[in-house]
């Protein structure tokens, strides 16, 4: 992870005829975390989901070092799978990688269909995706919704644990997330 790095130079994001954002830019390198903030409907999943490589910007460029993963609204696992099953699938594709279904507390859930789950299990089923993943880059997008204040202690220590060894860190929120040392961005100074 000690070579991953990203960087955003002059963003742009257009939703419709609306500019949401413009002249953004940001760099970050191994251990770094960055938060960006700002009112709902700012902007702040479309810049995820740029820099995430899932959306092409308006204007400006992503230049990224590193596998990326994504943390959103839509976790990646088939609901109709139990979660055991919808995890094994990716790690199919990841390859074997760190198992974090215990310490996320969803053992006793594998044999549970992904679309039963609550909210906040969902939400632990996507941090345990995340770190099988074995990206150097995270982008957490509201990651602490749904979660009750243990859950949400946890993720920021992983967060923490990634950006310790290495990892980096992007989380877009509106909510406080403590991760130390953290910088921050306020989305509406780059509004159009």
């Amino acid at each position: 992870m000690q070579d991953c790095s990203i960087a955003a130079t002059d963003l742009a994001c257009r939703r419709g005829d609306r500019v949401l954002f413009h002249s953004l830019s940001l760099e970050l390198q191994a251990g770094e975390a960055l938060q960006i903030a700002g009112a709902n409907g700012i902007g702040k999943s479309s810049l995820m989901r740029i820099l995430a490589g899932l959306m092409p910007p308006y204007a400006g460029t992503v230049d990224c070092q590193g596998a990326v993963g994504l943390i959103d609204e839509r976790p990646a696992l088939d609901t109709h799978q139990p979660l055991g099953a919808a995890l094994a699938f990716w790690q199919r594709i990841d390859g074997p990688a760190e198992d974090a279904t215990a310490r996320l507390g969803l053992s006793h859930l594998l044999d549970v269909p992904v679309r039963y789950l609550s909210t906040g299990q969902k939400k632990r089923a996507a941090f345990a995706r995340l770190i099988g993943q074995g990206a150097p880059i995270w982008l957490l997008d509201e990651a602490l919704n749904g979660l009750d204040s243990d859950a949400a202690r946890l993720a920021e220590t992983l967060a923490a644990e990634h950006c310790a060894q290495g990892g980096i860190c992007i989380v877009a929120s509106h909510q406080a997330f403590a991760l130390q040392p953290m910088r921050r961005v306020e989305l509406a100074e780059f509004a159009a």
